[in-house]
């Protein structure tokens, strides 16, 4: 018992370090060229780019120093995206953290999936399909699409389909390639289009 406490007070000590880093309101003022694409609070109106409104604050620097970095070494290394790689290269590590804050301590808006996909999406979001080694997503999202934090796992429930199939479909062909391990590009080169179309859909619903 005394452990389990210890290791709990360990992982909250740690979480609460890591969202200590950045000033949620500094961040506020820095998001203002943000709003464009994803709106001021993170609620992205257009589908194609992803709603950063209660995102953990951990995987949205990882993304931001990513972007940066792929602006530094031509795409080489880090996410590559022309648009996000000029919006990250002026940004300081302290910005970075800042607006990251920022959009995880916004609220996002809702979501929702089709009915006539629910059951077949919970089948392959929650167990995978052995047969074709497709791991289950619930192992590193969970069962809301929540993500894990101190991973870096993101969360993605209420996701736009639009930017999630684009996700997949990236990792899928390698065009996306700073996933840890290689773990979302193993798992998307065994997922077919209709396999991506079907998840996209079934986790704009989950909360």
């Amino acid at each position: 018992m005394k452990k389990t406490g210890l290791l709990l007070f360990i992982g909250l000590s740690i979480s609460n370090y890591s969202l200590a880093l950045g000033d949620a309101d500094a961040g506020k003022t820095k998001s203002a060229t943000c709003a464009a694409c994803h709106n001021a609070d993170g609620n992205s109106a257009i589908e194609m780019n992803p709603k950063l409104a209660g995102q953990h604050a951990s995987y949205l620097l990882k993304q931001l120093q990513e972007f940066k970095l792929a602006s530094q070494t031509g795409g080489e290394q880090g996410r590559n995206n022309a648009v996000m790689n000029g919006m990250a290269a002026p940004l300081s590590e302290q910005d970075m953290e800042d607006l990251a804050a920022y959009f995880s301590s916004q609220t996002q808006s809702p979501g929702s999936a089709p009915e006539n996909i629910i059951a077949a999406g919970a089948k392959l979001y929650q167990g995978g399909d052995s047969s074709r080694g497709i791991t289950a997503c619930i192992a590193c999202h969970g069962p809301r699409g929540d993500g894990m934090g101190l991973a870096k796992f993101p969360d993605i429930s209420g996701q736009h389909p639009t930017y999630i199939k684009a996700q997949l479909e990236a990792f899928r062909s390698g065009q996306r390639a700073n996933d840890p391990n290689g773990m979302m590009r193993d798992i998307a080169k065994r997922l077919s289009n209709d396999d991506i179309e079907l998840l996209s859909k079934y986790i704009a619903g989950l909360y």
